[in-house]
This record gives structure tokens, sequence and C-alpha cells, in this order.
């Protein structure tokens, strides 16, 4: 009977793991361009400032014109020694 019990602890345990996880998932469940689409938008700024919104916009994208030009700039000088 013991063993009957813990088999149930242990599948009622794995369930509420399941769940969980199901939960936790589900909340991130967006895609990459809807998440890369907010974040360019700006859409964690406050929008009653227009400031910050235009602000962080700008920011953020001067931030990817950045990320590409050093991506560029490593590529074309590792390309460059060969």
């Amino acid at each position: 009977m013991r063993e009957h019990d813990g088999k149930h602890q242990s599948d009622a345990e794995s369930r509420r793991i399941i769940e969980r996880i199901d939960r936790e998932s589900a909340s991130q469940g967006t895609s990459f361009v809807e998440r890369t689409k907010g974040h360019f938008s700006a859409g964690d700024a406050d929008p009653a400032d227009s400031i910050e919104v235009w602000g962080t916009r700008i920011g953020r994208f001067l931030g990817l014109l950045v990320l590409i030009a050093m991506i560029i700039w490593v590529i074309s000088s590792i390309v460059g020694k060969g």
C-alpha cells in the first residue's frame, strides 16, 4: 500500500511540475518578430511621454546600427588577414 501511495504522490508532483512549466512557457510564447517589434517601437516606455518614446526608439535604432557596423568590422578584419 505504501508503494502505491508513494507512486501516487510522485505522479501528482510530476503533474504539478508539468502544469507549472506550461504556465511559465505560455507567457513567453510570443514570436521573436513580435518581441523585436515591441522592443524597437518602445512598447515599454511611458506612452504619455512622447520624448521618452522617441528617445528610446532612436537610441535602440542607433544601437542596432552600431552593432551591425561592429559585426562588419570584425568580419572584414578576419577576412582581411586571410
